[in-house]
C-alpha cells in the first residue's frame, strides 16, 4: 500500500484479493420462484477471478444482470422439499485512494443524473423526517469528506451494535429512536441523513471481512456510499470492517433493493452459513485489507 503521508490528491491502492462463500438452506412447502443476489458484482475496479453456485437438488438457474444498477441476478424455480444453494466466489478488488482534503462536495447543479435517484426518500430512509435534524447537526460543517464522515461518526457514536436488535422492517427513523441496531440499520440511517445534506447515498452489500470475532459468526455486512467530487467514496457507520476488505455483491437505494434472497411461495429459511479469506502476494501487488484513514472508491457513476 503506497504511503498515507503522500500529499498526491488521488493514488491507486495495491489490490486485495477477497473470496467467500454463501451456503443457504430452505424448506419449499410448494412450487416456489427464488432471486438471489450472492453473485460478486463485476465492474472496472472489482474483476470475478472464479465463481461457482450449486443447487442441490440440481436446478436450471438463470443468472441476469439487473439494469441500471448492475447487481447480479440468480433466478431458479423449485418445487416442493428441500433446497440447498451454495455460492462461492473470488474479487481483485482495485481502490482510488484519495487524501481526504481534496475530497469535496459536487453541487447539486452538477449531479450527474444517475445519481439523483439516490437523493430521494426510500423505503426504509425517510429523508423527510430527519431533514432538520440532518442540518441541525451537521448544517455548519463545510459540505466534502469531513462532514459525510461526521455523520458516519454520529451515527456510531449514537447506535450501538447488536445482532439480532433490529427486524427486516426496521426503518431508518426507529433506529434513530432506539439507538440500536445491526450494520442495516447504521446504513440507513446514515443514508437517510446524508441525503439530507444533498449527497447522494446508497446502500452497498458484501461480507463484513476483518470484524471482530466477538460480533458473532461471518456474515452478509451494508456499507454506505457516498458520492462526492466525480465518484462513490466508501463508508462504514459501524467501524467493524476495514473498507479495503469491502466487497460488492448488491448495490441499491435501500435494502428492498438489495436483500440476499427474495421468495415468492411457502418457504421457510434457515441461517444463513458465511465464510471468508483474503490472500496475500506481495509480487503481484495484492495487499491484506488494512484500515485506513484515507478516502476510499471502488466505483465512478
Amino acid at each position: 500500500m503506497q504511503s498515507e503521508c503522500m500529499q498526491a490528491a488521488e493514488v491507486s491502492h495495491g489490490r486485495v484479493k477477497i473470496g467467500y462463500s454463501v451456503e443457504l438452506h430452505y424448506e419449499v412447502a410448494a412450487p416456489s420462484e427464488f432471486v438471489f443476489k450472492l453473485h460478486a458484482a463485476r465492474t472496472p475496479q472489482q474483476r470475478v477471478v472464479a465463481e461457482t453456485l450449486i443447487v442441490v437438488p440440481d436446478t436450471p438457474v438463470v443468472v441476469e444482470e439487473e439494469v441500471p444498477l448492475g447487481n447480479r441476478l440468480a433466478r431458479l424455480s423449485a418445487g416442493a422439499g428441500s433446497l440447498r444453494v451454495r455460492y462461492t466466489g473470488t474479487v481483485v478488488i482495485a481502490h482510488v485512494l484519495t487524501d481526504p482534503a481534496q475530497v469535496a462536495a459536487a453541487p447539486l447543479a452538477e449531479l450527474p443524473a444517475s445519481t439523483l435517484r439516490f437523493l430521494l426518500p426510500s423505503r426504509y430512509c425517510q429523508v423527510d423526517r430527519v431533514q432538520s435534524l440532518a442540518w441541525q447537526e451537521f448544517g455548519h460543517l463545510t459540505p466534502g469528506f469531513a462532514q459525510v464522515q461526521a455523520v458516519c461518526e454520529w451515527v456510531r457514536a449514537r447506535t450501538r451494535f447488536q445482532p439480532g436488535a433490529s427486524g427486516t422492517n426496521t426503518s431508518a427513523l426507529e433506529t434513530l429512536n432506539d439507538g440500536i441496531g445491526v450494520c442495516r440499520d447504521f446504513a440507513h440511517l446514515t443514508i437517510s441523513l446524508l441525503r439530507a445534506l444533498n449527497y447522494p447515498a446508497r446502500i452497498v452489500t458484501g461480507v463484513d471481512y476483518g470484524a471482530d470475532p466477538s460480533l458473532g459468526p461471518p456474515d452478509f455486512h451494508a456499507y454506505v456510499e457516498a458520492y462526492l467530487g466525480d465518484r462513490w467514496y466508501l463508508f462504514d457507520p459501524t467501524g467493524i470492517s476495514p473498507l479495503t476488505g469491502l466487497i460488492r455483491i448488491a448495490t441499491g437505494r435501500d435494502a428492498a433493493d438489495v436483500s440476499f434472497a427474495t421468495m415468492f411461495g411457502q418457504v421457510t429459511s434457515g441461517m444463513p452459513q458465511v465464510a471468508f479469506a483474503a490472500a496475500e502476494d506481495v509480487a503481484a501487488g495484492i495487499m491484506l485489507p488494512l484500515h485506513t484513514s484515507l478516502a476510499v472508491s471502488t466505483a465512478e457513476e
